[in-house]
Order: C-alpha cells, then structure tokens, then sequence
C-alpha cells in the first residue's frame, strides 16, 4: 500500500507543492554528495600513504582506529584496540588542520591571500552537480510513493560537459591569486607555471571529448551513459549488455576513441597538478610552490581542491569513457525503475572511480617529473596535434559509416 505523502507530514497542508517537495529532494541530494566527496577526498589520502608505503616498501598509517582502545574499564575489563587498518586517520588529521593556528605573514595581500584557498576548492565540488552518479530514470520511493525526477544527478542539463569544463577553468584563478597575493618568489613561479600549464592542457582535454560527442550527437552526460549501457562503453566497446554484433558502428570508431581517452587522461594529471606534471609546487625547486605561505585551514583548502579534482577528474573519465554506472548485463539494465538501482547504480559508479584513483597515485609514486620545457612541448606540440587529428579521423569515420 503506497500512503499519501501527507501521512508522514501531519503537521503540513494535505496538498504540498510539488515544486516544494523537488527542492527539498534537491537539497538533499546536495547535502550528501557534497559529504560522499568530502569523505572520498580524506581517505584518498589516507589511501594515497597506504599506496606509498607499499610502494617503497614501509608501513604506512595503520595504527589510528576506533577510540578508547586498550582503556582501562574500573580495573576488571580492558577494551580491546582495534586498529582497523589504520581507517581511522583521516580524523586526527582533520583535526590536526583545524587546531593550528591560522597565520597571515604580514607582507601579503590580505583580501586575496584569504580569498584564494576557496576560489581553488569551490569549482571542484560545484562541477560534482552535473555528473550523474546513476541513473536519471524516474523512481516511485517506497512507503511515500514520490516520483524522483532524475535521481542520478543534481543538474541533468544539456550542456553537462561544457558546464564541467566552464567551472573547471575557475579553479586556475585560485592559484594564480594565491601565487601573486603572498608577495614571494616562489609561491609566484608556481602560479605563474599553474596557469601557464592548465591553460596549455586544457584546450587538448576540451578537444579531447568532441570525438565522443560527435559519435553520440548529445552533450548531455546522462544521455552519454546512457548510449554505453546499450552500445558498449567508449573505451571498450565489446563490453555490451548483449551479443555485441549490433555494436559494430562502435568497434569501427574503437580507435578515435581509445585515442581520446589517453589524450584526456594525460590532460587530466596536468590539469590536476599531479606527477609528473606538479611544476607548481615541484618542492625541489620551489619549496611548496603557490601554497608556501600557507599553513592551517587555507593549506588544507588547498590540499582538499587538489584531491576533489583529481576524483572530478575520475569522474568524468568513469562518465565519458568507461559506462558511468552501467554494467554490461542486461538484467542489471532493468533494475533503472527500481528505488534500490539508487543504492547499486552509486557503488558501481564509486567502484569504477576508485580504480582512477588508485591509477593516479600509482602513477605519481612511480614516474619521475618533467623539466618545464617538457611539460609545455608535450602539451603544444604532441598533445594538441593528436587531439585535433583525432576529430578529423572521427569526422571522416563517421562520414563513411554513415
């Protein structure tokens, strides 16, 4: 039996506003993904340590657990210590940003030396609210029998990945004003170098997706996920929900494709500032590059931009590339109606993130960094080259199959 929504509002009219009820779902739906990514950047780095550790062969933070372990209860029963791999660090190290003292030096400019560690943060989680973390098909909630509009995203515009890279863009301007706004040499080389690099590798990341746009005709992002759940995903066209015969118009453009892919994951670790492409804040040679004067909360503003957009960066790469939250089953297709495809569709999605995640630490802790010069010729005179070839090859493809 599905009961009126009234039955759980006692207290509100017997009609309420659908438009009302939309905005609070929406509120929601905001509350907690801002939470989710939050909660993913602190134990993307606790994994990125965890990672290191292995990698060159130490240990790791694997101490910090449950609290009041090994306590003392009235001198007959001590509790146990559960360490859980050490889950428990992100906490302390929250706390440890948030307890220190919030210093100024007195030679900055203060109004942008403030303002600078959120203009680097907020773009980041804005460019969250268009990615679609499941699917946008309607669903009735059990018990309160509302209909949920799009329930896999927060902003199902149709302009999804122009809006992505439009409030991308913003989070240079960050860096640039810390760079200048703390009136020192090296924080100003690093921000000289961050905007000179994202600019660079962010018109071969742009040019990047247009291959996948023209093949799907739609820059919808949900639209595009949608495609893959029945086409076979982007970079991997075979994986599709059924005999994959029907799918040959993919396996001809499979090339341009898996083309655009590497072009928007070499872009993707530039735009991210990640080894090897950290010239910002190579500490060989800059200290800490455009963060050098900062410490406490506008450090950690810092630090959490960096770590939000390379999981945005994740995100996109799972969304265009990789099938977003599908599986290529297709029974697993049928479940988009059901309320509980709200709690698979998610972890399929998170799942696939994740292994983007592990991949950008990997690859930090294993390649050593380019010289400048490098950096800026890989970007000018390989990169962009390829990217604008690829359209070409993907046009005249497309022209051919009809």
């Amino acid at each position: 039996m599905i009961l009126p929504t009234s039955f759980f509002f006692a207290d509100l009219p017997a009609s309420i506003p659908a438009w009302f009820i939309d905005a609070i779902v929406s509120i929601i739906k905001i509350f907690v993904l801002i939470n989710v990514i939050l909660g993913l950047v602190s134990y993307t780095v606790m994994a990125e340590r965890r990672l290191s550790a292995a990698i060159q062969d130490r240990i790791g933070p694997n101490r910090v657990g449950i609290p009041l372990g090994g306590v003392s209860i009235f001198g007959f029963f001590t509790m146990p210590k559960w360490t859980w791999w050490g889950l428990g660090q992100p906490l302390p190290d929250a706390l440890k940003f948030m307890l220190k003292e919030e210093f100024t030096p007195a030679h900055v400019n203060k109004v942008y030396f403030w303002l600078a560690p959120a203009m680097a943060m907020v773009p980041a989680l804005l460019t969250i609210c268009v990615i679609p973390f499941s699917s946008t098909h309607s669903v009735v909630l059990p018990l309160v029998g509302y209909t949920m509009k799009s329930p896999g995203v927060i902003a199902d515009v149709g302009i999804g990945v122009l809006l992505v890279f439009a409030l991308a863009s913003l989070s240079v301007y960050g860096i640039v004003l810390a760079g200048w706004a703390s009136n020192s040499k090296y924080p100003f080389l690093g921000g000289i170098r961050s905007s000179a690099q994202m600019i660079s590798y962010e018109v071969s990341m742009g040019l990047s997706v247009i291959p996948v746009f023209l093949v799907m005709g739609d820059l919808r992002l949900s639209d595009v996920v949608d495609y893959q759940a029945v086409n076979g995903w982007t970079a991997l066209p075979f994986l599709a929900p059924t005999w994959p015969w029907h799918v040959w118009r993919s396996y001809i453009l499979w090339v341009p494709m898996a083309v655009s892919f590497l072009v928007f994951l070499v872009s993707a670790f530039a735009e991210t500032n990640r080894l090897p492409f950290d010239l910002p804040e190579s500490e060989t040679e800059l200290v800490g590059g455009y963060h050098t004067e900062y410490s406490a909360m506008k450090f950690a503003l810092f630090f959490l931009g960096e770590y939000a957009a390379m999981i945005v960066a994740s995100c996109l790469m799972v969304t265009l590339f990789f099938g977003g939250w599908s599986l290529p089953i297709p029974l697993y297709m049928s479940w988009q109606d059901q309320w509980w495809s709200l709690l698979i569709y998610p972890l399929v999605f998170l799942f696939k993130m994740a292994l983007f995640i592990v991949l950008f630490i990997w690859v930090r802790w294993t390649l050593p960094r380019f010289r400048y010069d490098q950096l800026m010729a890989l970007g000018w005179k390989c990169i962009l080259p390829i990217s604008l070839g690829n359209i070409v090859v993907t046009g005249v493809l497309l022209a051919w199959i009809g």
